[in-house]
């Protein structure tokens, strides 16, 4: 389970019971340093959504009861995702949050998932730390094309890593990143881009990783 390894489990977060009133959020944010932590009910299983410092704050500027339970400000209820879901739904669930909250087969709160371990994630797929050049590189969007560059690209250089784009865009042309391993040169770019450009492909941008 790719998420599991990657989300942040309950036992090593702060979170906020149900029962508390705003003020009782409000000092367990600041003295965790959090600007938002999850709801959790109180068995501390079922997740009920985030509360936010900069709600809470808003609320009491403008007069409001700091007694009210703090799920009177909570958001996020149905922002979450559960540990056997596709990694791709990822990312039409977070978005603007600073984290999505897991949640196990049971429905039970597991963790969180932040968007610092989903950046990390990326990195690691794209292989920049142990890569020469990155090469974006244009086609038609016709079938087979990804293998008929990988395979031009193998004739001089070792991929450590590819990405496709565009994929849900009307356009009629498509990118995809590959990532070169180690020892690939200047020259050795040169007579790939040379290649591509017969058969009908094009480097659009090169990114030297050895210098960056």
């Amino acid at each position: 389970m790719l998420i599991k390894t990657l989300c942040i489990p309950k036992r090593k977060l702060t979170t906020v019971d149900e029962d508390c009133t705003l003020q009782e959020a409000i000092d367990i944010l600041e003295k965790s340093g959090f600007r938002c932590v999850p709801i959790l009910d109180e068995t501390g299983t079922i997740f009920r959504g985030n509360i936010y410092k900069m709600h809470i704050y808003r609320h009491k500027a403008n007069g409001g009861d700091m007694n009210l339970p703090v799920t009177h400000l909570l958001k996020n209820a149905t922002k979450y995702i559960h540990l056997n879901d596709s990694f791709f739904k990822i990312f039409f669930t977070i978005k603007e949050l600073p984290y999505i909250s897991v949640l196990d087969s049971d429905n039970h709160f597991y963790g969180i998932l932040t968007h610092s371990s989903l950046l990390n994630m990326l990195q690691q797929s794209w292989n920049l730390n142990n890569g020469s050049f990155v090469l974006t590189i244009a086609s038609g969007g016709q079938k087979g094309d990804l293998a008929s560059i990988s395979k031009i690209i193998n004739k001089f250089a070792t991929i450590v890593s590819c990405i496709t784009l565009d994929v849900e865009k009307e356009d009629i042309v498509r990118r995809m990143v590959f990532t070169l391993a180690p020892g690939a040169t200047e020259e050795t770019v040169k007579k790939i881009s040379e290649s591509l450009d017969r058969k009908g492909y094009r480097v659009i941008e090169k990114e030297d990783l050895r210098h960056s």
